[in-house]
């Protein structure tokens, strides 16, 4: 087998990068995001791309926050291993693969190929996860009127409130950042991504019984490829009335007000509660979305 080249791409033969076959679909699945050219990278063996990644941020971001984008080709796991492994950047690895990939042969053959690849060069899953897209055909989730919503500028009450949710989180994310630094930083963490969307800081909002009582917080935004759920949490003294429909289904009101035309969401597989509120708010699953760090 002859040497492997990895190199970074410019302007000038961004090009390369389309050269590789898409059999999951990365293509369609990344329409509305925008890939810096210099963020793209490439593994060729004979002068043929076997590996491309492209690692994505915000567009005031001075390096990547993940990596959602990894391609390898069938029997060049080690040369996916080895663009990983030579990437300045080690950051969070996403697979975004069609629903129900196990079922069909070579679209299960493909996305191993790449866990494969992740493997090698480092990289443990962390947690798969539910990608939704809610469009009008849907119809707009009935809004129970239980709850009474309103904006709060204070962050500390939405720094608390994050407090009190992750302590019984199922999430993985903030069970990750809970283990790594303790409930502040997962609260701090949430917080933090919540500022860096470029949708207005008053669109968050905390719920409260008509009696005042406080009972979560839902946080419409916007992400640089659209308007998405970005948190709905309930308060642990409030569970068991079902109040996370409530959240969501204010949430997508809320999103559709502002002039949406789509609204993206996410949950994690093993959250069985709030996927059923997604499909109960006639959210479709579009994707399933592995996720992967690096640990080595």
């Amino acid at each position: 087998m002859t040497d492997l080249v990895i190199r970074a791409l410019d302007t000038s033969d961004a090009d390369l990068f389309d050269t590789l076959t898409d059999p999951l679909g990365a293509r369609a699945g990344h329409r509305l995001t925008t890939h810096r050219p210099d963020w793209k990278r490439v593994a060729l063996r004979d002068g043929r791309v076997v590996a491309r990644g492209a690692w994505w941020g915000g567009p005031d971001d001075t390096e990547p926050v993940n990596l959602n984008w990894f391609d390898v080709a069938e029997g060049e796991e080690e040369a996916g291993a080895a663009l990983l492994r030579s990437a300045p950047w080690q950051v969070e690895l996403e697979l975004n693969l069609p629903p129900a990939w196990r079922d069909a042969p070579a679209l299960r053959a493909a996305a191993e190929t790449r866990f494969t690849a992740a493997g090698k060069a480092g990289y443990d899953l962390l947690v798969e996860r539910f990608l939704y897209r809610w469009t009008p055909e849907h119809g707009l989730p009935e809004r129970p009127g239980r709850l009474v919503f309103r904006a709060e500028p204070d962050d500390a009450v939405f720094f608390d409130a994050l407090r009190r949710i992750h302590s019984v989180t199922l999430d993985a994310h903030a069970l990750k950042a809970i283990e790594e630094g303790g409930l502040d930083r997962a609260a701090q963490e949430e917080l933090d991504f919540f500022h860096w969307c470029p949708s207005p800081r008053e669109w968050w909002q905390v719920a409260h019984t008509p009696q005042g009582d406080p009972v979560g917080i839902h946080i419409p935004a916007h992400n640089p490829s659209g308007p998405c759920i970005g948190f709905i949490g309930v308060l642990p003294d409030q569970r068991g009335h079902g109040y996370a429909y409530d959240l969501l289904a204010e949430c997508t009101h809320f999103l559709v007000e502002q002039g949406a035309e789509f609204v993206a969401a996410a949950t994690d597989q093993g959250n069985f509660p709030m996927a059923a509120n997604f499909a109960k708010a006639g959210f479709p699953v579009v994707k399933e979305r592995l996720n992967f760090h690096p640990v080595r």
